[in-house]
């Protein structure tokens, strides 16, 4: 913030406050601070005049402000998103710069995308420069994700293992050959959690099935295995790859994939590296969804619900230029 002097001036019985004054205040409305703090810092008789004051400056800046104000949530997630992409340190086709000093810019560079994309998308004509100087006038920031990765594959079992199909990064020019899986968990209340298996194809990044329960047994995943085949045509010798816990290396679970004629594939022992498409997704999720502790399991499965159908239909993947996986899918059936 500039050190102009935050004071407003008096006139009769009324006070007039400048230009100056209300857009310091209102930056620091946005720069997180409690309507309060501002009020009390400021000397303000109340909060109503701040939100009114920042209502004139979006109205002010035009309606492009105004539909960026609602993508604030989808930038932060991006944000948050990259970073742990970064963090990951994939080695596998994904945003990964020589030096740390470069992820910022390109963080800037790719978040200024998809806005604009977004923005072009409602009809308005914007650039990626005045999206910028936009981003900076209305405070939009990154919010920090706290990174915590609790233990879920239960490799240590004498189910035996499968070979990693993918160590070579075989080339995948459709949908349906090659489908990752994972499990993650969810927060309750009282310390509780329940577990969510996801089922996602590599080349479309649609999810193409879950299932959330309070256990982390075989049924977990193949409940979520079975969604997948009921939602999609499954060709012979398509790929099913996942880390080497026993829920996937269970009998059941095997005889699953082999009726659906599909091969199995494993991530080499202890190389996060092998199953990042899958780790990507579950940062993306984590984020996205900004999980805490959910009341119940009956809550969670909602907020999950929702969240698949937004995730598949109505969320811009920078990976697929910019389209959800849905309209992706939808454009690999159309003739050329």
């Amino acid at each position: 913030m500039s050190r102009r002097k935050l004071k407003p001036e008096v006139t009769g019985k009324r006070r007039h406050y400048p230009d100056d004054f209300k857009e310091d205040a209102v930056r620091m409305l946005l720069d997180g601070h409690s309507a309060q703090s501002v009020a009390d810092r400021l000397g303000l008789s109340g909060t109503q005049i701040l939100y009114r004051w920042k209502k004139q400056m979006m109205a002010k800046i035009g309606p492009v402000a105004n539909s960026l104000d609602t993508r604030v949530q989808e930038l932060e997630r991006e944000l948050r998103r990259v970073e742990r992409e970064r963090d990951i340190q994939k080695n596998i086709s994904h945003f990964q710069p020589s030096r740390a000093a470069d992820v910022y810019p390109a963080v800037e560079r790719i978040v200024s995308e998809r806005i604009v994309s977004d923005l072009q998308a409602l009809k308005y004509e914007c650039s990626r420069r005045r999206v910028g100087r936009l981003m900076k006038t209305l405070g939009l920031r990154a919010i920090q994700p706290n990174l915590f990765v609790p233990k879920i594959t239960q490799s240590r079992h004498r189910l035996g293992y499968t070979p990693n199909l993918l160590a070579d990064d075989p080339e995948v020019t459709d949908i349906n050959q090659v489908w990752v899986g994972d499990i993650t968990y969810v927060g309750l209340r009282g310390g509780r959690f329940c577990y969510l298996a996801v089922l996602m194809d590599r080349y479309s990044r649609m999810i193409v099935g879950w299932h959330l329960d309070d256990h982390m047994e075989t049924s977990l995943v193949k409940t979520a295995l079975q969604m997948s085949i009921r939602n999609r045509t499954v060709q012979d010798g398509l790929i099913h790859h996942t880390d080497r816990g026993g829920q996937y290396a269970a009998v059941l679970y095997r005889a699953a994939l082999r009726r659906a004629g599909m091969r199995q594939s494993m991530s080499r022992p202890d190389n996060c590296y092998d199953n990042a498409f899958m780790e990507s997704c579950f940062g993306t999720i984590r984020t996205e969804m900004e999980m805490t502790e959910y009341e119940d399991m009956t809550t969670a499965l909602n907020e999950v619900r929702g969240y698949v159908s937004y995730y598949n239909f109505e969320r811009k993947h920078s990976r697929l230029g910019y389209l959800t996986p849905a309209t992706f899918e939808s454009h690999l059936n159309q003739p050329e």
